[in-house]
């Protein structure tokens, strides 16, 4: 079987288009339609830059690859069904052994749609894209329910369009940016200027990334990824002044301020610790001398 025109639009939708190479979440080098070395061919590096008919027809060398291990499995005989389970194969690489396959063969629908749904996570951290993706992908596979193409590579519309609801990627990207110190405005889910201008600020701050304002997959993925950075120094780090440092670097704090602080709030902590004591270190200090201790 093939993906069809509407599957494969599905799959670019979540995976965007991206004419220059950026890492994932992971750290992987990817480009075009989340094409990344191990699909083979073109090795994504720092700097590479591609067309877009170069983008797609990588991924329409891609898609066959991921169709073939589909196929494999001989149980998604509708196309819906087979749409989907590509999707997912080309996000994860899993349809050899994944449990929610397993559940499908035996028909165990409701089972099968469980399991699939907790293949969230990336680096050991939920990631709400995923969530949307496995939702998706469990409307088509189970339902035969196409997605409408917004996918994490479209450019977010502005808030005042009529008929459509707030985006759960903007939100977390909004949530995201004010963590590292970018204004996005209101947390409310709406690409509006003042999203759009935080965005493009934190552009600038990573070389690898387009000045553009959109938030598209290169940008989601950096934002993450330093989310992420900032979770494993805090965790890593606990309460030293290496944990410390570390973790007021991935926020993007100078590490002379962080060191300035912490050697004003030792030396507060030695005072207050001297003045506490300070009948006992008398003590010490008469007996240390030789002095009778009345």
């Amino acid at each position: 079987m093939k993906t069809s025109a509407r599957g494969g639009e599905a799959i670019a939708a979540h995976e965007g288009v991206v004419l220059r190479a950026y890492p994932d979440v992971k750290g992987v080098w990817t480009i075009g339609v989340g094409h990344t070395a191990a699909a083979g061919g073109l090795v994504p590096k720092p700097g590479m830059k591609i067309t877009r008919e170069e983008a797609m027809a990588i991924f329409a060398e891609d898609l066959r690859k991921f169709e073939k291990r589909v196929e494999a499995e001989r149980i998604f005989v509708r196309q819906h069904a087979f749409d989907g389970a590509v999707s997912f194969d080309f996000n994860t690489g899993r349809i050899h052994d994944a449990t929610w396959v397993k559940r499908y063969r035996d028909q165990s629908w409701a089972k099968a749609e469980a399991s699939l749904m907790l293949w969230v996570k990336s680096g050991g951290r939920k990631i709400k894209g995923l969530v949307n993706r496995r939702k998706a992908e469990a409307d088509l596979i189970f339902r035969g329910v196409y997605p409408d193409g917004a996918g994490e590579g479209v450019q977010r519309i502005e808030s005042d369009a009529p008929g459509r609801q707030p985006d759960p990627v903007v939100k977390e990207a909004q949530e995201l940016l004010t963590a590292r110190g970018f204004n996005p405005g209101a947390i409310d889910g709406w690409m509006g200027r003042n999203t759009k201008a935080a965005i493009l600020e934190y552009q600038k701050s990573h070389p690898h990334l387009t000045n553009d304002g959109i938030l598209g997959p290169a940008t989601l993925a950096q934002l993450r990824r330093d989310a992420g950075a900032v979770k494993d120094a805090i965790t890593k780090g606990g309460g030293s002044a290496v944990g410390v440092t570390t973790t007021a670097t991935a926020l993007g704090v100078p590490v002379w301020l962080i060191v300035s602080v912490a050697a004003v709030a030792v030396v507060a902590a030695a005072g207050y610790f001297a003045w506490r004591y300070r009948d006992v270190i008398q003590r010490r200090w008469n007996t240390f001398r030789g002095k009778e201790v009345e």
